[in-house]
């Protein structure tokens, strides 16, 4: 006989692990079933920081649901006794002949009030001199931003579910699921099955597995990130050094000053862009990768250029606009689908774990979600 809930939700990484707290704080009856350990290093939440940026220049549509993050991340860590949030203040910079990044910015911190400054090549050197850049670099400091614990912030976001009341059950893959006469759904695994009023779907790169009509509008890709030990430490320790996106003619990166491990964390967001399968990806680390890092080092932030402690692998799932998906499924509202997040997601999983609570019981959330609804790709046939 099946055991029945209000809401069950798949994977329980960033954005089910929120989901399932801010479900159970609502007095819902909700099952998380997560296929691996909670955290775990198969998906795309490990490797200790994800970045948090107010200035976002991905979409002004954006800025409202980073900012309810940020407030969220500090409550949540004090809830759970964890620091959660390191605002080391944000650094992106780009050249001229880059996408505008720096321009989108600016422009979203002006819409929404947020402190910024622009910074020309040489005054980014003379504040952080482990930076060697060329005079057609500019860059937009915003003091605000910095990185989230990732593994810590699903570890902090079970512990308060399962104390709210949720029942976690890790280790226990599901097999399938399906709609039930009732308007409900009925979900399968290794161990047994479940019933629920509502169904959220937040397996990231396996989404299609769970979701097949999201297949057509999601890739996962292979990415990889690592930690160099600087030559000159001091120059990238907490408070001499920010959270940064470099956007250069050798792609576009991304780093941390120095936190929980000895070396400067530097990775590709679209590193390679080598397409890849979750259950086949090859997660050991190769010469090229870990070469791959090195060139925007030995150019860009040589006194960091030292030896490569940790390379590692994780996965981004895309969508062709990479813009998230959040949404219900067609023809079936009681199954939300939370994922892709096309490799930028994570800052925002506090926030969307109100917003999927919302779409689960049937409430309207508080913000703006039709750029990530599956609609917009009707065109694509």
């Amino acid at each position: 006989m099946s055991q029945v809930y209000d809401v069950i939700v798949i994977g329980v990484g960033g954005m089910g692990s929120a989901t399932c707290y801010q479900l159970a704080k609502r007095g819902q009856r909700v099952l998380g079933l997560e296929r691996f350990d909670i955290p775990h290093s198969m998906g795309s939440s490990h490797g200790d920081t994800r970045m948090l940026r107010l200035a976002y220049f991905e979409g002004q549509a954006y800025v409202p649901l980073v900012l309810r993050a940020h407030q969220l991340w500090q409550e949540i860590g004090k809830l759970a006794g964890e620091h959660l949030l390191h605002m080391t203040g944000t650094l992106d910079i780009s050249g001229p002949d880059e996408e505008d990044i720096i321009g989108k910015a600016e422009q979203a911190c002006r819409t929404y009030d947020l402190p910024y400054e622009l910074l020309d090549s040489e005054a980014i050197m003379a504040r952080y001199p482990g930076f060697k850049l060329e005079a057609k670099h500019k860059g937009l400091f915003q003091p605000d931003g910095g990185f989230v614990a990732s593994e810590k912030a699903i570890l902090a976001h079970t512990a308060l579910a399962i104390d709210a009341g949720a029942e976690i059950r890790p280790r226990e893959r599901v097999l399938g699921w399906e709609p039930t006469g009732s308007g409900g759904v009925k979900v399968t695994t290794e161990r047994g099955t479940y019933e629920a009023g509502s169904l959220v779907l937040s397996t990231g790169p396996w989404i299609g597995e769970f979701a097949p009509g999201v297949i057509p509008f999601t890739q996962p890709y292979r990415q990889v990130f690592g930690w160099f030990r600087p030559r000159s430490p001091d120059l990238f320790k907490m408070g001499s050094f920010p959270s940064f996106t470099l956007k250069i003619d050798e792609g576009h990166y991304y780093g941390f000053p120095l936190w929980n491990n000895p070396g400067l964390k530097i990775g590709g967001p679209h590193h390679g862009r080598e397409k890849c399968d979750p259950e086949t990806l090859i997660r050991e680390n190769r010469p090229s990768d870990e070469e791959g890092l090195r060139v925007c080092l030995s150019r860009y932030i040589p006194e960091a250029l030292g030896t490569a402690l940790s390379v590692r692998v994780c996965i981004y799932t895309m969508t062709p606009d990479e813009d998230f998906i959040i949404d219900r499924m067609p023809g079936m509202p009681q199954v939300v689908v939370a994922s892709p997040c096309s490799g930028h997601g994570f800052k925002f999983a506090s926030v969307f774990g109100e917003v999927l609570a919302d779409l689960a019981m049937d409430r309207t959330p508080a913000f703006n979600l039709e750029p990530f609804a599956l609609s917009r790709f009707a065109s694509h046939g």
